[in-house]
């Protein structure tokens, strides 16, 4: 990476973390500090509520995802836009009419103090965890581009998101949050329109949408009924939905970017905003993997993406590494060969079937070459996939755009995490700490403890990060963590609006079941069920066991009078 690229890298995450800071430094009180005095629009709510969820995971790593395994991916939100129409009309006049600076505060007005603080501790187990992820993400970006030692990656990321977020709260984070995304929407159209003309010198868009369709990339709906199978449009109509209701109704980091707004309709318009946005913008990340995958099918790819393993094989054996690359390169070139008489002929079955024959020869020979680098004693944490946006962009753009685009990723998980740690924050102050330690009454102090809890978020967050062994594409890991922890929480919810004769002890229990149902399915057979069907199960469960325990308490009240 050139010093230009560095200073443009610098100069722009630096440049909206101080300018945020300056802006907000001021906060006189938790109203101030947390809900930022209740003064945002439509639009800020709107672009925040978008850059909370879409961290850095989702433009290192979804592309990747698009890459290895096509469109499918899209069907994790086709529930979402129906999610977030409820959440407008039904969540958030519960949240304005309660007058509350947390979700988790209204439950104890509908149950009672231990149904709030299991909530609480649900989130903030959750939370905690995937703070710690979306800081482990850009690590893999400063580790690959700088050669810099992941401890330092970790905490100069977590530090500068910390800056900023203790010392503005909250309004600083949503007002960060609409110029991050300004850089995003501009970076991601500006690499589309590089990727496409690199393309375009080869071949023309239709022979790159025939070549998706030769690998089944464009595989964006699945009308399967197997509930082994990861994406459908059915877990994303069901499970899909289940997970955005639980994250945009009952998730802090969500609830606390739209409880902010100057009025009831400034929040549901944000929140509309991103039913008709969040697909339109997956879908075109997503895109930009699939016309990933056509450029490397006309351009040879390297024998791995994470190039760290590359530079370990090298100090070990650099034979080794040239007997693969020679192969990597031989099988590339007969691809390429036959995909020229492909595009002349795409109806010929044997050339189809000769062509996706040598594709899978490459990944075996990557597979192999994999293996050879493990059994050599080298740990890998960090699937390939997660590493193919961040190639092209330091292989194929110009000197300055790179440092333009890797600050798009890094805005991207500054915040989503600044998000999260503010969330975190925000939970351990109202509903920890001033139920426990504190009266009702808000002071001064309580804005200096505030952000002593973000702080220490921010501390633990980048503990988490620098301990987290990730195994799965960091977009998948992020979603199973909140498959798992989402639904009963959604379930309390759901059971506080809808049924008002359900008590607190029915609903507390009901939850710790559910959950512990959840964990022993997930660990037992989940294989055998896509992560996202159990944000249905967990709402579900906890609905339906906490009904349950109530018809029963009645009816043992009912027999002893």
């Amino acid at each position: 990476m050139s010093n230009i690229d560095l200073f443009i890298l610098s100069f722009t995450l630096l440049s909206i973390s101080l300018y945020s800071t300056y802006k907000n430094y001021s906060n006189k009180n938790l109203k101030s500090y947390i809900l930022g005095n209740k003064s945002a629009n439509w639009r800020t709510i709107g672009l925040s509520v978008m850059a909370t969820q879409a961290s850095a995971i989702t433009f290192l790593s979804t592309p990747g995802q698009g890459y290895v395994e096509g469109m499918s991916f899209i069907q994790n939100y086709l529930g979402l836009p129906i999610a977030l129409i409820i959440v407008s009309l039904i969540f958030v006049p519960i949240y304005y009419k309660s007058n509350v600076y947390t979700a988790y505060e209204y439950l104890e007005t509908r149950f009672d103090y231990k149904v709030r603080l299991l909530t609480s501790l649900f989130f903030l187990m959750q939370r905690g965890l995937q703070a710690g992820i979306t800081i482990y993400a850009p690590s893999i970006i400063l580790t690959t581009i700088l050669g810099w030692d992941l401890t330092i990656t970790v905490i100069l990321v977590g530090s500068l998101i910390i800056l900023y977020t203790v010392v503005g709260g909250s309004r600083a984070v949503s007002l960060t949050h609409k110029y991050q995304m300004t850089i995003i929407f501009i970076g991601l159209i500006v690499l589309f329109t590089f990727l496409l003309n690199f393309i375009l010198k080869d071949i023309s868009f239709y022979n790159s949408l025939q070549l998706m369709g030769l690998f089944d990339k464009n595989n964006a709906i699945n009308l399967s009924f197997d509930f082994s199978e990861k994406y459908t449009i059915w877990s994303g109509l069901f499970g899909g939905f289940f997970l955005s209701l639980s994250y945009f109704g009952t998730d802090q980091s969500q609830v606390s970017r739209y409880i902010n707004g100057k009025n009831i309709k400034e929040s549901q318009m944000g929140l509309i905003f991103n039913a008709f946005m969040k697909i339109p913008l997956q879908f075109f990340i997503l895109f930009i993997g699939l016309l990933l995958f056509v450029f490397y099918s006309l351009n040879q790819p390297p024998l791995n993406f994470n190039k760290s393993l590359l530079s370990y094989q090298k100090s070990i054996d650099n034979s080794l590494i040239e007997n693969y690359e020679k192969e990597n390169t031989l099988i590339f070139e007969k691809k390429k060969e036959l995909l020229n008489s492909y595009f002349n002929n795409s109806k010929d079955e044997k050339l189809n079937k000769q062509i996706i024959e040598l594709n899978n020869d490459l990944d075996m020979n990557r597979k192999n070459f994999e293996s050879e680098v493990v059994a050599n004693g080298y740990i890998m944490k960090k699937p390939e996939s997660d590493f193919i946006f961040l190639t092209f962009i330091l292989d194929y753009l110009p000197i300055g755009l790179i440092g333009f685009l890797i600050a798009v990723i890094f805005s991207a998980a500054m915040s989503s995490t600044s998000a999260e740690i503010s969330a975190l924050s925000a939970i351990t102050t109202i509903d920890i700490y001033k139920r426990f330690f504190k009266s009702d009454v808000f002071t001064k102090n309580d804005v200096i403890i505030s952000k002593f809890f973000n702080f220490i978020w921010g501390v633990i967050a980048i503990l988490f990060s620098l301990f987290f062994v990730q195994k799965e594409n960091l977009i998948e890991s992020i979603n199973i963590v909140a498959s798992l922890l989402y639904g009963n929480v959604l379930g309390i919810f759901l059971v506080a609006f809808f049924n008002k004769k359900i008590k607190s002890n029915n609903v507390f229990i009901g939850a710790i079941l559910s959950q512990t149902i959840v964990l022993i399915i997930y660990f037992n057979q989940g294989d055998s069920i896509g992560y996202l069907w159990f944000n249905f199960i967990g709402t579900l469960l906890t609905c339906s066991i906490s009904y349950f325990l109530y018809i029963l308490n009645e009816n043992i009240n009912n027999s002893t009078k």
